[in-house]
């Protein structure tokens, strides 16, 4: 899907990011350019080692590239010092990760009050309590991430992430640590509360059934873009 400029919710313009290796410079991300639109579902799929993480987090301004721009709307990330960076995420921006990142001396209650505690947000509990029951987990909100599975830690690391209301979702391997049967409900809450938010979601996996249900797909082969279906038979 081709975007303008002004209607794309993200976009990227030639990133590269190399890194320092003993035989030279190693290049993990070599000229990626890709714009979503808003409310669009993006799957990144490729190998282990392709550079879809490091794509993901130069995308959501976690790291800089060494080379490119990356827009956020209408912020160059990129023109951005790291305060700033961070202050846009805060905005706009959600993130659900593989390995979960639950706080574990904070209940699942707390856990998703905490962003919303950050940004100032008048009513973080009800608000919270509001996204644990969205994700099924009202019962549990009292509980650590140690006395809850890993689909109930994702659930609220979900539920986290929607709190906020964000415009942009970024999943990075969220089915990645978890079995099949519950990594489908996880696939069916993602996309469930995508839709009912109108949210823009950018992943990366390697969960064929996960992009799948994406409206879009790009494949990822030693930094470079390719078509999903190069990716799939690589």
């Amino acid at each position: 899907m081709a975007e303008s400029r002004d209607t794309a919710m993200l976009r990227a313009e030639g990133l590269v990011k190399q890194v320092s290796s003993p035989g030279g410079p190693l290049t993990i991300v070599d000229q990626v350019s890709l714009s979503v639109a808003p409310g669009e579902s993006l799957a990144i799929v490729g190998a282990s080692g392709s550079g879809k993480s490091t794509l993901l987090g130069l995308l959501a301004g976690l790291d800089l590239p060494t080379r490119g721009r990356v827009y956020l709307g209408e912020d160059c990330l990129t023109d951005l010092d790291e305060d700033g960076r961070a202050a846009v995420r805060a905005r706009q921006v959600g993130f659900v990760f593989q390995s979960f990142h639950l706080l574990p001396g904070l209940t699942a209650l707390e856990n998703v009050m905490l962003p919303l505690e950050l940004n100032g947000h008048p009513r973080p509990r009800e608000v919270a309590q509001a996204a644990l029951e969205r994700v099924g987990l009202a019962a549990r909100s009292g509980h650590y991430p140690r006395q809850l599975s890993g689909g109930e830690q994702q659930r609220v690391a979900i539920a986290r992430a929607y709190a906020p209301g964000p415009a942009l979702l970024f999943a990075d391997e969220p089915t990645g640590n978890l079995d099949n049967h519950t990594g489908e409900k996880i696939r069916d809450l993602i996309f469930d509360l995508n839709a009912a938010e109108g949210t823009t979601l950018v992943l990366v996996t390697h969960d064929q059934r996960l992009a799948a249900r994406c409206e879009r797909r790009i494949g990822l082969d030693d930094g470079r873009l390719v078509s999903a279906d190069e990716e799939a038979t690589a």
